[in-house]
């Protein structure tokens, strides 16, 4: 599954969540190596703005359907990328059943999907299947360490129950695939409002509110920029012979969240006070991948440094804010001037 542009023009690939953050992204990717991208997004979380500039290409094609529902496409694939599910501890806690379906059954249709097709699959997992852990930094083989009836099980437990689908697919030799532990991962077309760690910060500093720490603030993430991400994606869906195990793919500098709130102050510019408030249940204390298995197999290491990853994204919410304000000014000046008109068409 090579991306040379000349064997891979006619190949088609799905990429379920394709217009989401991430998927998004990785939809843009494999459109430039040359191959034919078949979108899937119930619009939960994905948003069009994210795919605007590739909709009305010929080699692109949308299709607007939860994957919990059976995918007819009317057409062969060749790869498929599961990147669906809400990944932000607010969105997909705000129907949490839902999460485990898209999950699980979502999974399963991806999967026979791919069985029918002989294509090649890659699940986007993700850290949070190591809970809160015990082990540091997280290497594949630790089991994790997580409350399966908590908040976050409907995405912790329901993306290790996607694991076990897939590897069952494997050893079953139905299905070639890929599994992703994805770590925190940031970078232009997040949502503004999916209470993520990055862009609440960001958003909070932009407009100058107080920046919410959860807890002492001492707890730990580790930041991929998307760019990184998304190559380390490709990566692992292109290497052969197949891995048969899942790979981390994330960047390994270990950051405190008082520290990333700090960055982000000073490069907005912003004197903010940070506000704290109780930690929720079931959050991480430490997170930081042994990215090992990614360096040997894939040959991939993240680029990006975390201030310059920043400074892109500062820039793009930034940009946001100013077109929503414009619009907000718009909309208000519309408004003021149709009451004008219905004003002066007043009788004396």
């Amino acid at each position: 599954m090579q991306l040379s542009r000349k064997a891979q023009r006619t190949k088609t690939v799905l990429v379920a969540g394709g217009a989401g953050f991430l998927g998004s992204h990785l939809c843009e990717t494999m459109l430039q190596a040359g191959w034919r991208v078949i979108c899937v997004d119930n619009f939960l979380t994905g948003r069009m703005e994210n795919i605007a500039s590739i909709a009305d290409r010929p080699d692109f094609r949308l299709i607007k359907q939860d994957i919990c529902r059976p995918l007819e496409l009317g057409e062969p694939v060749d790869g498929i990328f599961n990147m669906a599910c809400a990944a932000s501890p607010p969105r997909y806690q705000a129907d949490p059943v839902h999460t485990t379906q898209t999950c699980v059954i979502g999974t399963l249709n991806l999967l026979d999907l791919a069985a029918r097709n002989g294509a090649r699959f890659l699940q986007a997992s993700t850290s949070e299947i190591y809970g809160d852990p015990e082990q540091h930094p997280q290497k594949e083989d630790y089991v994790g360490h997580v409350n399966c009836i908590g908040p976050r099980a409907c995405y912790d437990e329901g993306k290790r129950t996607a694991e076990t689908l897939c590897f069952d697919y494997l050893r079953m030799e139905k299905a070639d695939i890929r599994v992703a532990r994805i770590f925190n991962t940031y970078g232009p077309r997040m949502d503004p409002a999916d209470g993520r760690i990055v862009s609440n910060l960001i958003m909070q500093a932009l407009e100058r509110r107080p920046l919410t720490i959860f807890g002492d603030g001492l707890q730990t993430r580790s930041f991929c920029y998307v760019s990184d991400l998304v190559d380390g994606l490709v990566r692992l869906m292109e290497v052969d012979p197949n891995p048969r195990q899942p790979v981390n793919l994330g960047n390994p500098g270990e950051f405190t969240i008082l520290q990333l709130a700090g960055l982000v102050r000073r490069m907005t510019s912003t004197e903010s006070a940070l506000k704290f408030l109780p930690l929720p249940q079931d959050d991480p204390r430490r997170r930081q991948p042994d990215i090992s298995r990614a360096k040997k197999l894939l040959g991939w290491s993240p680029k990006v440094p975390l201030r310059q990853g920043l400074m892109r994204t500062i820039g793009y919410f930034a940009e946001l804010e100013t077109a929503q304000m414009i619009d907000r000014r718009r909309r208000i000046a519309a408004t003021v001037r149709s009451a004008s008109g219905r004003l002066q068409n007043l009788p004396a």
